[in-house]
């Protein structure tokens, strides 16, 4: 029987495959809920080793220390408020309803109070497109879909600090292996038609080749599903 191709070992997951928690200095959830408004100050900006986005702390009214999700021009000394009410500026994070169209935000949260889910990674933001009668918020996604949430779910106003990390190039494997090891990320990565027939389905014969087409249907099996998974088209594109 042939041995496990990594798709399948990431689909049973492991801690080969599982972001390293314990690295993470706090969950950035927003503070508060989004029908009261909370107020803090930017004390510091703090680097967090499982992230590759910097992270800011806050003091609160009360004196409570948070951890936030920093963003472009965020500095200390800088006021952040959470919740319903709050002036919409950078930094502050306010429910979806309450965001003007055409706001770059980021942190948003997948459902109310859920603390925030979509748009975290370093130098991307979404911007809010519309508002529907029944409450939802559209807002485009980093990848350009449109996807619509619930009012009341919070989002932080800003683009997520960090932007143009992947601009610098990696020049030596020691510091991509620093690199990868605080994400839940494979590496080093190695090309299926280098390995044996009994490692992947591209693997064995006298050169390096596929032996068989690229183009699998979703329904394929786990261990032969390797290549270009439910293509929409092939071949070459004509000019």
């Amino acid at each position: 029987m042939a041995h496990r191709i990594i798709a399948q070992n990431r689909g049973k997951g492991g801690p080969t495959y599982r972001a390293p928690s314990h690295r993470y200095k706090a969950p950035l959830r927003h503070a508060g809920k989004n029908d009261s408004l909370i107020k803090g100050l930017i004390v510091d900006i703090e680097h967090d080793p499982a992230r590759h986005a910097p992270i800011a702390l806050a003091r609160l009214e009360d004196g409570e220390k948070v951890y936030m999700l920093a963003t472009e021009g965020l500095g200390v000394g800088d006021t952040v408020s959470w919740g319903s009410g709050g002036a919409v500026k950078n930094g502050n994070t306010l429910p979806l309803r309450e965001i003007p169209v055409g706001v770059y935000v980021c942190n948003i949260e997948a459902r109310p109070d859920d603390g925030g889910k979509f748009v975290r990674s370093s130098g991307v933001q979404a911007l809010v497109i519309g508002k529907a009668d029944d409450g939802r918020v559209g807002v485009r996604m980093p990848s350009g879909k449109n996807k619509w949430f619930n009012g009341g779910c919070m989002a932080t106003v800003g683009i997520v600090a960090g932007g143009g990390r992947g601009e610098k190039p990696f020049v030596k494997a020691g510091k991509k292996y620093f690199h990868v090891r605080s994400s839940a990320e494979k590496w080093p990565r190695v090309k299926g038609v280098c390995m044996n027939v009994i490692d992947h389905p591209f693997g064995g014969g006298g050169h390096q080749h596929c032996g068989r087409p690229k183009t699998v249907s979703s329904g394929t099996p786990p261990g032969r599903k390797v290549g270009h998974i439910a293509a929409r088209r092939t071949g070459k594109w004509k000019k």
